[in-house]
């Protein structure tokens, strides 16, 4: 559990607060590009607290606030013109770092225009997602991590709404235990669908990776501190001699890597709309095939409304609960949706979870030390010192690769010392990552 005043700390993300001014020293994703409008590339969007209006330019986006310095009004209903957005109400004329740049009432020889600036915030759009940089100073560089350096053609990019907490999502993505139950549904699942991870058969076993999980539901869970944040390994035992090995990493401060099936991986980021609602971003990657991105978008599609991304199974209709479903069929009466169940764990704590009143286990481990290290990292960087994977030159960004996240198996005795082989082989047999290849090196023994 946590003291009430911790809980505050690392769930409150509004400008000012401790934990909104950590987050805003990181690149956060602010929009996919395919849900800009193609016509009028214009769009309201709220992060961490702050209202905006995301607009294509010339070369690349602007990101100012929604408001016009003059009177207010919303600006999101302006008109796009070559390189900036104008205010209906009065013709002010705005550029992509927040200058008013004309003032078409005011007297020529009025000096009035070079005093008007509002908030503006870089844009760089990465495999399909529009990220921002909300600090103070410079952005950082980008680090090379693998769902950054894949060419186009191997990624695909959704988002989806959750009516809680940033947190609470990221925590679900970083909790390996959970999947033996709550995604243990899929051993019954009989659509036929590009990209379901736990319907894969895990290389070396025969079996899908949802029925090792449901068989093996104590696995024994490690965490260690990486360049990118953490390491979490789910290890199960399959036979006397054979387990099974699940990598995933959280990539501070706010998103985690999770293997999607034997060649594909996904990055995901838990990004504040305001306190008690979240976007969750995803870049989905493949080291073997290009993706079939109009595919994986109109299935995705299907479980969303637009244009906000909510979830049609949501909080507002019990996440589509039936308990007959439950009884005979699934095993969260919630249909067939991997990412509903995610949903329904996170939204159903509460818009903000209370943990004060939680009970933590062996198996949060990587929970409770994700918490230690966010409450260090936010003191840290409030009293100006260095946070985790926060590079400050090129160089350094170089060096934040992968990281790595995948499922396979091994001897008991061999267990560390093989994913970073099987890793290897990976990117070996890759169209674009052997060049890139920067395996880290096991974990000790």
């Amino acid at each position: 559990m946590l003291k009430q005043e911790d809980n505050e700390k690392i769930t409150r993300s509004g400008p000012g607060t401790p934990l909104g001014n950590l987050l805003r020293s990181y690149w956060q994703p602010a929009s996919l590009v395919s849900e800009m409008p193609g016509e009028r590339p214009v769009k309201a969007v709220r992060i961490m607290g702050e209202d905006l209006v995301l607009f294509k330019k010339r070369e690349g986006w602007g990101l100012i606030s929604r408001y016009c310095a003059h009177r207010g009004v919303d600006l999101s209903y302006g008109r796009l013109e070559e390189d900036g957005i104008r205010c209906l109400y009065h013709g002010w004329l705005y550029d992509g770092q927040g200058r008013c740049v004309e003032q078409p009432a005011e007297p020529d020889h009025s000096q009035f225009l070079g005093k008007i600036r509002i908030s503006n915030y870089p844009c760089v759009e990465k495999n399909g997602i529009i990220f921002t940089y909300m600090g103070a100073g410079d952005p950082p560089p980008f680090p090379h991590y693998d769902c950054f350096v894949a060419p186009d053609e191997y990624t695909f990019a959704f988002k989806g709404l959750w009516e809680c907490n940033w947190l609470q999502g990221l925590e679900g993505g970083i909790d390996p235990s959970h999947v033996s139950f709550l995604h243990r549904f899929m051993q019954e699942d009989p659509r036929e669908m590009y990209g379901q991870q736990f319907a894969e058969e895990v290389e070396g076993t025969g079996k899908k990776l949802s029925m090792l999980v449901g068989e093996s539901n104590r696995p024994d869970i490690e965490v260690e501190s990486a360049e990118h944040g953490l390491r979490v390994y789910a290890l199960r035992q399959l036979t006397e001699d054979i387990k099974h090995v699940r990598v995933t990493n959280l990539l501070f401060p706010n998103a985690f890597v999770v293997p999607f099936g034997n060649s594909k991986v996904f990055t995901q980021w838990h990004v504040p709309i305001d306190d008690e609602n979240s976007y969750w971003y995803m870049i989905w990657y493949d080291f073997a095939e290009p993706t079939d991105k109009d595919t994986l978008l109109q299935q995705r599609l299907e479980g969303v409304s637009l244009p906000d991304y909510r979830p049609v199974r949501n909080r507002s209709n019990n996440w589509g609960f039936d308990p007959q479903e439950q009884k005979e069929l699934t095993y969260t009466g919630m249909g067939l949706d991997i990412n509903v169940h995610d949903q329904w764990a996170v939204e159903s704590m509460g818009t903000i979870q209370d943990r004060t009143v939680e009970r933590l286990g062996i198996s949060d481990r990587a929970v409770t030390a994700n918490r230690r290290m966010l409450l260090r990292a936010i003191d840290s960087f409030a009293a100006g010192g260095e946070t985790p994977s926060h590079p400050v030159s090129e160089e350094q960004a170089a060096q934040l690769t992968g990281p790595i996240a995948m499922d396979t198996v091994a001897a008991n005795d061999a267990w560390q010392s093989r994913w970073v082989q099987r890793e290897q082989e990976r990117r070996d047999a890759s169209p674009w990552a052997g060049p890139r290849a920067n395996v880290e090196e096991p974990v000790d023994a």
